[in-house]
């Protein structure tokens, strides 16, 4: 009798270590998908915000390092703080309007990087004329300093803003 009581016991105590095993994994791990998820968010609405002309937020959410990278949707790799930030304050300056959301995202977190892959679906405004965005968009999150911040941002490239800019 004792000896099925000491199974028993140990069964149970067994499997109270592995609910809680899976209880602490699965909170360790979805809390930085939460976090990744609400920079990519930011992300969008500084865009969003930067389409007005204010590129406060945008500044913001990046990373300032010299290794941050932008393939945006009028084409080409800017590469370094310095040469991203600049390109965002020249399109702040045009005021295009539009609005452009993020839709089907899939988001792959590691120890310091986190990655948001989706769509960008809306509307901008090119030469003053709507244009349907929709397009692919990679994003690349790095933990820094207890922040996730932006350290690239790529795009399929949109025919009309690529012509737009050749013109400029």
């Amino acid at each position: 009798m004792k000896g099925k009581w000491i199974v028993w016991n140990t069964g149970l105590l067994l499997l109270a270590f592995v609910f809680m095993f899976i209880s602490i994994e699965s909170s360790f791990s979805s809390e930085p998908e939460k976090d990744v998820k609400e920079a990519a968010t930011q992300f969008y609405s500084a865009l969003n915000t930067m389409f007005k002309g204010d590129i406060a937020p945008m500044i913001e959410v990046w990373s300032h390092a010299p290794d941050v990278t932008y393939l945006g949707p009028q084409g080409g790799i800017l590469i370094g703080w310095d040469q991203v930030r600049k390109a965002w304050e020249e399109q702040a300056a045009l005021k295009l309007g539009g609005q452009v959301n993020p839709e089907d995202m899939h988001i792959t977190v590691g120890d310091k990087i986190g990655i948001t892959q989706n769509y960008e679906r809306g509307t901008s405004y090119v030469d003053g004329k709507p244009e349907t965005v929709n397009i692919r968009a990679t994003n690349i999150f790095r933990l820094e300093e207890e922040k996730w911040k932006m350290i690239s941002h790529h795009t399929d490239v949109l025919p009309s803003l690529e012509k737009s800019m050749e013109n400029k």
